[in-house]
């Protein structure tokens, strides 16, 4: 007889070796499905005490489908396809995992900042047709560049850091900081405006909500600098990516470095695809060899607290 049944609705994982020693070895049940519907994910988790969820829809439908679940865990930081207002309503909390992969984002916005702004792509194109010891287009040393996160969380503190190590000038518009937080690490606190009118490069990292949404858009793309470099490793809906397609192409901006896009995988005939000014990856920001792992072994431990009706770490509803 177990304690009950925790459902894994997808994954992406090479095994689920960490969530079954947690959770059998505490006397659940794990089950797991490939859920790509709705419909799929209320099949599966019929019965559930609680569910693992990586990109599987859990809508409100789904949700007054569960009967006997405690917690609703998502692999990751983002929650975007799960639907919170619905599972506060059933008095279900919904947790992420925001303590993984911190170290791997940060790393990962530093080499597409830093890719954008030595012009890595654009002089191996250059190569293609001539041999020049100058880059393509004009390039101001890094000293001199003003690196702006939108947001200061974790990751953005972290990328802060390593921008320090490469003497960028630092700021950030974050409304929910302090000037003085921001002042006792070495960065200056910017408004909104601020931030995008006086940033040479632009690395987003916030949650995505209905103020945040298009947050870079054709309207604020006009307003920034010509030379200035927009990066996204957060949400793929803080920007519109046709916008930002459009203003490459007519140099109203110098750069775009992105791993994460509003819809994945990015479509073959996307203009960004065609870019030179782009440099994209593939949502690859989050990982590691140590990072998967990380956060199996994390989530789990979340789904076995809300179990057992112990104080969690990381509810967001």
């Amino acid at each position: 007889m177990t304690k009950g049944k925790v459902v894994i609705t997808d994954y992406g994982f090479k095994n689920i070796d960490n969530e079954m020693r947690v959770l059998q070895t505490a006397g659940y049940e794990v089950v797991t499905a490939q859920c790509k519907t709705e419909q799929e994910v209320i099949q599966a988790a019929a019965g559930a005490n609680a569910l693992l969820v990586q990109w599987a829809p859990v809508s409100p439908e789904v949700i007054n489908s569960l009967d006997q679940c405690k917690i609703i865990v998502r692999y990751g930081i983002g929650v975007d396809n799960i639907n919170l207002p619905a599972a506060a309503q059933k008095n279900i909390p919904v947790c992420n995992v925001p303590q993984y992969c911190i170290d791997e984002v940060a790393d990962h916005t530093l080499a597409l900042a830093l890719s954008l702004c030595r012009q890595l792509t654009a002089t191996r194109q250059q190569m293609e047709t001539q041999w020049k010891i100058t880059p393509p287009y004009p390039m101001e040393a890094l000293r001199y560049r003003m690196f702006v996160t939108a947001g200061f969380g974790r990751i953005a503190r972290e990328v802060m850091a390593r921008a320090r190590g490469f003497k960028f000038k630092l700021a950030a518009y974050d409304p929910y900081v302090s000037a003085e937080q921001m002042e006792q690490l070495g960065v200056t606190k910017l408004t909104l405006e601020e931030a995008l009118t006086q940033a040479d490069v632009l690395s987003l990292h916030l949650p995505l909500m209905e103020d945040t949404k298009h947050l870079i858009n054709e309207n604020t793309l006009r307003r920034m600098k010509r030379n200035a470099i927009v990066v996204n490793t957060s949400r793929g809906g803080l920007i519109d990516n046709y916008a930002l397609a459009t203003a490459l192409e007519q140099g109203l901006i110098a750069g775009a470095g992105l791993d994460v896009f509003e819809a994945e995988p990015l479509p073959a005939e996307h203009p960004l695809r065609n870019s030179p000014n782009a440099a994209l990856t593939s949502h690859t920001a989050w990982y590691s060899e140590a990072s998967v792992p990380a956060l199996q072994q994390l989530a789990a431990e979340e789904v076995l607290r809300g179990l057992k009706g112990q104080d969690l770490l990381n509810r967001v509803n």
